[in-house]
């Protein structure tokens, strides 16, 4: 039986080839928690649209990591509905207290799941700072830089 390969404009590779460079835990973690900490700064400049598009992304990580490392499933599912839900509610309800108290009940998760998992070394730390390539304040607040370096309001500059 001849192995299944899958056709690229620069070749062929095999279905056991491209399962050996799906992304582990560590590569899908780090991007989890970037958009973690984007979704509380988002959501503390009152940017709700944003902060949720962030909790998505994570959530959607999370696909990946069931299908690439599916022996953390169940974790994963129960990370989703114990801490992710609240905080997505908190930012349905555009409520930034509700989202606080969830956004930390979610840092506590993270903990106990990395201890469970053999990963009492890792620790989520939400940085002082955010530093992001996406406005993180409400739209409203925008500005658009022209291409001379000035700063004018949302939708009066040149996009």
């Amino acid at each position: 039986m001849s192995e299944v390969k899958a056709k690229t404009p620069h070749g062929e590779v095999t279905i056991d080839q491209l399962a050996e460079i799906q992304p582990g835990m560590a590569k899908i973690m780090k991007e989890v928690g970037e958009r973690f900490a984007d979704t509380y700064f988002a959501a503390k400049g009152r940017n709700w649209k944003l902060a949720a598009y962030h909790l998505n992304q994570v959530r959607t990580a999370f696909k990946v990591a069931k299908v690439t490392r599916p022996k953390f499933t169940e974790d994963l599912n129960a990370f989703d509905s114990e801490y992710l839900l609240p905080i997505f509610k908190a930012i349905q309800a555009t409520d930034w207290s509700a989202f606080e108290d969830a956004f930390a009940k979610g840092m506590a998760g993270s903990d106990f799941y990395h201890d469970k998992t053999g990963h009492p070394y890792i620790r989520f730390v939400l940085p002082k700072e955010r530093v992001s390539l996406l406005e993180l304040g409400p739209p409203e607040k925008f500005t658009r830089r022209e291409r001379g370096g000035k700063e004018t309001p949302s939708g009066e500059g040149t996009q």
